[in-house]
């Protein structure tokens, strides 16, 4: 079995949106990884770091669509991502919603230039939460929160200055997802990934205990959201 994910990436200035996605094979828990310093570094600015997440084009995690379908009005694809480099930061302890901010803004300071060389990264989309439901469906005060390294430093990626950021390798990926639009909260993800689990049914098999909430716009963004389960 494995999680959903998420959908390839599209701008749109008055489009906002998720993806939920479930996993059909498993994710890779990968291994820490040395980083070296063989990039020029570029001086960190916490301005030009908002600029481009307001502005900027993000790099999208590279994936392929395997098959789509539809069943009681959701509509959801199946899709293989790529496996890489990923900066990686886990929260306990606290609702998904706080734990979520806190992490993009420690992953958005990295790739801003939080980092040994000072690199300047760009954007890379999505920014990926796996969260672990209850038995009523509600979300555990658990969440890894990880972002694909950009393809210009994946072979050495700059070591964060923030310890609570881990660089692993992760396998690739199969998924199911579902696109749907907004400023996704933990009831948005909750109630989609409920709706992805019914409309696959019995006919895929998919992890239970897990499942993947993408978001492909950061916090400071207001229009052109996007979001997937």
């Amino acid at each position: 079995p494995s999680p959903a994910a998420a959908e390839s990436w599209e701008g749109g200035a008055e489009r906002r949106a998720a993806l939920v996605s479930l996993a059909r094979n498993p994710i890779g828990r990968g291994s820490a990884a040395s980083c070296g310093a063989d990039h020029p570094p570029e001086p960190f600015s916490m301005f030009g770091m908002i600029r481009n997440s307001l502005f900027g084009t993000a790099e999208v995690w590279p994936c392929r669509v395997l098959s789509k379908g539809e069943k009681d009005d959701v509509a959801y694809e199946e899709r293989t991502y790529e496996g890489g480099m990923f900066a990686s930061v886990e929260l306990s302890g606290k609702p998904f919603d706080e734990a979520l901010r806190e992490a993009v803004l420690k992953l958005l300071k990295y790739v801003g230039g939080s980092n040994n060389q000072g690199a300047g990264m760009g954007m890379m989309a999505p920014v990926c939460s796996t969260v672990f439901p209850a038995e009523d469906g509600s979300l555990q005060h658990k969440v890894n929160v990880l972002l694909r390294i950009p393809t210009q430093f994946q072979d050495n990626p700059p070591s964060p200055s923030d310890e609570s950021i881990r660089i692993e390798k992760r396998e690739g990926m199969v998924v199911y997802s579902t696109l749907f639009g907004g400023y996704a909260k933990e009831a948005d993800y909750v109630n989609y990934a409920a709706k992805l689990t019914s409309a696959l049914g019995n006919e895929a098999s998919f992890h239970k205990d897990f499942y993947f909430c993408n978001g492909y716009d950061p916090p400071m963004k207001p229009y052109g959201r996007r979001n997937e389960h």
